[in-house]
């Protein structure tokens, strides 16, 4: 019987350990976020919500709390405006920012709603007649929110998908004085000469919280931040907070 030497046996077992490794690395990249002068930010944060056949990474929480982001990475805070994620997994993100005065500013990008439907970026567009036809479609359908408002829409001549804010803030036997506000990707297909959408959605946000608070929010969904790419180079994202007592282009929630 022929004896194994002990300095190969070693040998063997950092072979094994170094290509353990090796299978184990994941692509990670730094991804800083300069703000340049914006005022009294809090959080910079990221979302990794989908998986690569568009599911969502883990439930939404019907619990959430609309001034704490349950994101998947939160970065750090340099100074002068830089904001730096040291070390990101790859992947796809959206980002958020929470600034004092109740502002949230969030990034988004369309996952499928159907099987092997691909994404679509944030700033995709759609034609006019399809974004009315829908906008109106929504307006005149029944839904337990008293407020359901279409934000933005992108999409082609056959899938159009759309980013929803749905809010009930009229009185319920839940919680005395509480109202929801969820947003959802939905999505219409163009069917037999006419848009129909789809019965399954993806939510992205589920809050509960009293009216009162919920009045005073501006949570606003800015396509810069959505859909951002990291693989294993660095990222740099310049972005500028709006004022948000001021008009502009972003869709979503202002005092009221």
């Amino acid at each position: 019987m022929t004896a194994i030497r002990p300095t190969l046996i070693r040998s063997g077992v950092l072979f094994l350990l170094l290509l353990t490794i090796s299978q184990t690395h994941v692509e990670a990249a730094k991804v800083a976020v300069d703000l340049g002068d914006s005022q009294g930010v809090t959080l910079v944060g990221a979302f990794n919500r989908w998986d690569m056949d568009g599911n969502a990474r883990k439930p939404v929480n019907k619990d959430a709390k609309i001034d704490t982001p349950e994101v998947d990475a939160t970065a750090v805070n340099m100074g002068d405006g830089k904001w730096v994620f040291k070390n990101l997994p790859k992947g796809k993100y959206d980002l958020v920012i929470m600034a004092g005065g109740r502002v949230r500013i969030e990034g988004w990008h369309y996952p499928p709603v159907l099987e092997f439907d691909p994404f679509l970026p944030p700033d995709a567009t759609c034609n006019d007649d399809a974004r009315e036809f829908i906008a109106d479609h929504i307006k005149k359908s029944r839904h337990y929110e008293n407020k359901v408002v279409p934000l933005c829409m992108g999409g082609d001549k056959k899938v159009i998908r759309v980013l929803v804010m749905l809010i009930r803030d009229l009185p319920t036997s839940y919680i005395k004085g509480a109202g929801t506000m969820r947003f959802e990707v939905w999505q219409y297909t163009w069917n037999y000469g006419g848009w129909l959408k789809e019965k399954r959605t993806r939510v992205l946000h589920r809050v509960l919280l009293q009216v009162s608070e919920l009045r005073k929010w501006t949570w606003l969904w800015e396509p810069k931040l959505g859909g951002i790419e990291v693989k294993n180079s660095p990222v740099t994202i310049e972005y500028q907070l709006p004022n948000p007592t001021a008009a502009t282009k972003l869709k979503g929630l202002r005092p009221y």
